[in-house]
């Protein structure tokens, strides 16, 4: 028997080919200057499939890119898996040591690289192309597309659940973990995007959230799906933001609660005439900054999820009844996490043995997760998957509460992981940091809140004997070490740090001291 005349295998490179069929004239991509047609934006895309598969791309390599939210990335997103590769964006603020490491697990093949983020990939093996992002001939990027064939490769899809990314989280080991989606989780994830923001054909996005995180989560699929505009932005600036609002009449826009908080407190800050839909996640939003939001026509909807799991999985769905309650307490609802997206399963909150906890609000449990919006695993890497996917759900390490209404609220995090600014820092990385200084004996961070970040790190550090350092000294030590936004941004030098019985540091000693007085033990 032939191929199944009812199925086709899922994949988000058929947005593009649909919205380009459909569309061709419809402004795909703006960028500064330069606008490019659906038809525009297929044809580039086809030259890049097509130019991996000539410079010697197989099935399943791995093709990474270091690079801003600019076209290229956009165009990597469908090129490298229309070519059959697996996309890699790599955080462009990690260091070139983190960033190796990341190539290196990998093993990408090739490396795409802006040339102010070059640096990163110095000591990479793989094959190398530049993109000084002009758009124009004689930038190597372009060079690159203008030698390849025009036509596009045949799609060697064979399965909607091989991998189309591999996207690199700091688990609590401080060594980052490849986390892999597939086309099928790919394809679902950008659809229930789609309905949880509301987009439609008038969508006009504004990319002001990083691609390298969670595939943008899985918005560039999202956006070209609904043949919406990809309003490209090179760096989140607030005052460019406002202006952006105006002259391009953006509909949609995504960022970590740290972003909102600059968006609303910019001098151009003003009541837009006609709402914008803010998608929240990367760290809970306060119910302040929820209502900060409104009160400027930008209508806020919290989601919530993981690297593991694409992006957001959960949304706090604001409800019709809820707009007659006073402004405090349904902002209070609304910076909950809620629950499923339409194309996941119900989140539960479950006790150690994965049962439910009741749904009483008040009663704590860890956060599970099952369905077509979880990983597949973690590449190469069997006894991490084996451990997350423990009972047969996955565990998010977060501690919530389980309220009546059926949606979920974080109030503790299991794992000592710092989210700031919807940055991921591992704390024990980070003490691998501060434990290499010279003058260091032991140290223990953890997360101190932080009004512009959500969360910092703290470092709590005893000296060896004759030995003395300053608070200065080792955060500029860290900054040489790892990634400069992981650097603690306090360091409390103490006699001795707070121990079990087996000699295991009690940070939660630590961490009651510095959220006293604080509602909730994590921003």
């Amino acid at each position: 028997m032939g191929e199944k005349v009812y199925r086709t295998e899922l994949t988000p490179v058929s947005f593009l080919r649909r919205s380009a069929f459909m569309f061709p004239e419809k402004t795909a991509v703006v960028y500064g200057d330069r606008r490019y047609t659906y038809r525009e934006f297929e044809r580039r895309v086809d030259r890049l499939a097509s130019g991996l598969r000539e410079a010697g791309l197989r099935g399943g390599d791995r093709v990474a890119f270091i690079c801003p939210n600019t076209p290229p990335l956009l165009e990597a997103h469908f090129a490298v898996p229309a070519a059959g590769g697996v996309l890699v964006a790599i955080n462009t603020r990690l260091s070139p040591e983190e960033v190796g490491y990341i190539l290196e697990h990998s093993g990408a093949r090739f490396v795409f690289a802006d040339a102010g983020l070059e640096h990163l990939a110095s000591g990479a093996e793989a094959q190398r192309v530049r993109i000084d992002d002009t758009g124009a001939e004689g930038d190597p990027y372009e060079d690159f597309l203008a030698a390849a064939p025009p036509e596009p490769p045949e799609s060697p899809l064979k399965d909607e659940e091989e991998t189309i990314s591999l996207n690199y989280t700091s688990g609590t080991t401080g060594r980052p973990k490849g986390v892999m989606y597939s086309h099928r989780g790919a394809y679902l994830c950008a659809l229930g995007n789609v309905i949880e923001a509301g987009m439609g054909y008038e969508t006009r996005y504004l990319w002001t959230l990083p691609m390298f995180h969670c595939n943008g989560w899985t918005y560039p699929w999202a956006v070209t799906a609904v043949a919406g505009t990809h309003v490209c932005l090179r760096r989140v600036e607030p005052g460019r933001i406002w202006r952006l609002f105006k002259e391009e009449g953006i509909t949609h826009y995504c960022a970590a609660p740290t972003v909102q908080v600059g968006i609303i407190n910019d001098e151009a800050a003003h009541r837009l005439p006609r709402p914008v839909r803010a998608m929240i996640a990367g760290a809970p939003p306060s119910p302040t900054l929820i209502a900060g939001l409104g009160d400027l026509n930008i209508d806020p909807v919290h989601i919530y999820g993981l690297t593991e799991t694409y992006g957001p999985i959960t949304t706090s769905a604001p409800r019709k009844e809820w707009e007659e309650l006073p402004a405090e307490e349904r902002a209070r609802l609304l910076a909950r996490q809620g629950n499923a997206y339409v194309t996941a399963d119900i989140v539960r909150v479950v006790d150690e043995n994965l049962q439910d906890v009741p749904r009483d609000g008040e009663t704590m449990g860890e956060i599970v997760m099952r369905g077509n919006m979880v990983m597949k695993g973690y590449f190469e890497n069997e006894e991490a998957t084996r451990e997350a996917f423990e009972g047969g759900w996955f565990h998010s390490g977060d501690v919530a509460v389980w309220h009546p209404d059926g949606y979920v609220e974080i109030r503790d995090r299991r794992k000592d992981i710092i989210i700031s600014g919807g940055e991921n820092i591992s704390t024990i990385e980070v003490e691998q940091a501060v434990v290499s200084h010279p003058a260091v004996l032991e140290c223990a961070v953890v997360a101190i809140p932080d009004e512009k970040w959500g969360e910092r790190p703290k470092a709590f550090v005893t000296l060896k004997k004759g030995h003395n350092a300053t608070e200065e000294e080792i955060i500029e030590h860290c900054k040489a070490k790892i990634a400069r936004f992981k650097a603690p941004s306090a360091v409390e030098f103490v006699e001795e740090l707070p121990k079990t019985s087996t000699g295991k540091v009690q940070k939660f000693v630590l961490r009651e001291k510095e959220w006293a007085g604080q509602e909730k033990r994590v921003h």
